[in-house]
């Protein structure tokens, strides 16, 4: 590489709740000289920082508008937050029908995408999720969230039961439509979990010491191959000679006379 070149990089937005570690190693085993810069934005600010290009590709939270590419990952489980000592604590799991005499809190950077959640509405909405969280802990309201975020902002005054009739935050890898980095398709085939040999990804380039062992082992087969061809026709030959002669001993010995 000379002065004047560049190193390959690639920029990854991701949302809060969303840990794209697993999918991180794998890029840097099979891309070791691509840096993979990790950065982190609110689940709102996403797509337009895909839009400006602040980073090639992303893992977001769907939906998405229509001039970015999206490819569903998984749906997350969605949780009610609550103090431990809270009356729902009982039971394994709950409805949206059991919190209609609660207080549901309902902050500004909602991942679920409903317009009200069940319950009683707070007097104001908070402003983030993080801040939601600490007035449940306060004992103002309860709070809906993906079960993601209730482990990220976990206090140990709360605990969480799975909401099941609530709607559900899908995580999704997104970016944009025009131009696309060369590299996104690298990672598309990392997060559907395919192989670094895979025909449908960019093949692996093999380093110089892999070439270099492959012809040798080439050379060593075709070597191995011709020698054993030689000597099973050698003794072919042997053997053929030595049958002939053989038989024509036989031929030429004199009868007894009776």
């Amino acid at each position: 590489m000379t002065g004047s070149e560049v190193s390959p990089s690639f920029r990854l937005v991701y949302v809060p709740g969303v840990i794209p570690g697993k999918w991180v190693r794998i890029w840097q085993e099979r891309l070791p000289d691509v840096p993979l810069t990790l950065v982190p934005v609110p689940a709102a600010d996403a797509p337009a920082a895909l839009r400006a290009r602040d980073a090639e590709a992303g893992f977001v939270r769907l939906p998405v508008d229509d001039d970015l590419h999206a490819i569903p990952l998984y749906s997350e489980t969605t949780v009610v937050v609550v103090p431990k000592d809270h009356l729902l604590t009982a039971a394994e799991e709950v409805t949206t029908a059991d919190l209609a005499d609660e207080t549901v809190l309902h902050p500004l950077d909602d991942t679920l995408g409903w317009e009200r959640p069940p319950g009683e509405a707070a007097f104001t909405r908070p402003e983030t999720t993080a801040d939601a969280v600490e007035l449940v802990a306060a004992g103002i309201g309860l709070l809906a969230v993906p079960q993601s975020l209730a482990r990220l902002h976990h206090r140990r005054d709360l605990t969480y039961r799975p909401l099941t009739d609530a709607p559900v935050s899908r995580v999704a890898l997104s970016w944009p439509k025009e131009d696309p980095a060369e590299l996104v398709e690298d990672l598309i085939g990392i997060v559907r979990g395919r192989t670094v040999n895979s025909t449908r990804g960019r093949p692996a380039a093999r380093t110089a010491e892999d070439r270099t062992a492959g012809t040798r082992k080439g050379q060593d087969g075709s070597a191995r191959k011709s020698g054993t061809t030689g000597q099973g026709r050698g003794a072919a030959k042997g053997r053929t000679a030595r049958s002939g002669g053989a038989k024509s001993t036989r031929r030429g010995a004199p009868r007894r006379r009776p």
